[in-house]
């Protein structure tokens, strides 16, 4: 759902940071849909030549990613944001929209973080990085699920995804975006709320329709299960979490 905001035709000029598997997802739907995309990580512009041959997309430095864009998706590991170029986003317009799709797994990767581990929203946490408002999307689908299964607005059983945000105009924006893209899209509440679709939640990972999505964040609980919490040996990996 749009929520006023109508982008079908209007082509906007879009930075990724991070070329992992939501990254790399996100430029060849985007491009697919005509949109200019310039994408960076952290290995350097020419580690990305083979996505952008396939895709037409600009391959270049995360700076340069945030620079004179519309719209900026960050999508890199919790533990790397704290690495980022303070800077990062000194090159944004004031209207220029921020999507974090990033997850805490401090068991799998991340390792312990505090402030989370206390009971921040992960996207808050991200946003005292960033130093700009961000919007919390792309976080609970599989990479794969969001490159394969957009479908038409009106199609039964369409996914839908959780939106949560502060900024009207920006979250009006993304809700619309995730439309194009072939998925509906629920407002989920201001970033505080976030949490509803943190790793552990209902919603995460379960491809439901509006609806699902819905009732899935009515029913989250704020409190985190132990498998989403540090340990004193965190962290180990996917295959054998610490």
């Amino acid at each position: 759902m749009r929520r006023g905001i109508d982008i079908q035709g209007t082509v906007m000029k879009i930075g990724i940071v991070g070329a992992g598997n939501i990254g790399a997802a996100l430029t060849r739907r985007l491009r697919a849909l005509g949109h200019p995309v310039k994408v960076a990580n952290s290995r350097g512009p020419e580690t990305l030549a083979g996505l952008a041959s396939e895709t037409g997309a600009t391959a270049t430095t995360a700076t340069d990613a945030a620079r004179d864009v519309d719209l900026v998706v960050v999508t890199i590991p919790e533990k790397e944001i704290p690495r980022l170029p303070r800077d990062l986003l000194a090159g944004l317009d004031d209207g220029a929209v921020v999507i974090d799709t990033g997850n805490y797994y401090p068991r799998h990767r991340d390792g312990r973080i505090e402030a989370i581990e206390k009971g921040l929203p992960e996207s808050r946490w991200v946003e005292g990085y960033l130093g700009r408002p961000v919007i919390k999307a792309f976080n609970n689908i599989y990479a794969q699920h969001l490159f394969e299964m957009g479908k038409p607005a009106g199609t039964p059983g369409r996914i839908a995804l959780p939106v949560a945000g502060d900024d009207s105009r920006a979250k009006a924006i993304v809700l619309a975006l995730i439309d194009q893209l072939g998925f509906d899209a629920v407002d989920a509440g201001g970033l505080d709320e976030s949490w509803r679709q943190q790793p552990g939640s209902p919603v995460y990972t379960h491809d439901f329709d509006a609806a699902g999505v819905r009732k899935a964040l009515s029913e989250a609980v704020q409190k985190r299960s132990p498998e989403w919490y540090a340990t004193d040996l965190s962290p180990g990996d996917f295959q054998n979490p610490a």
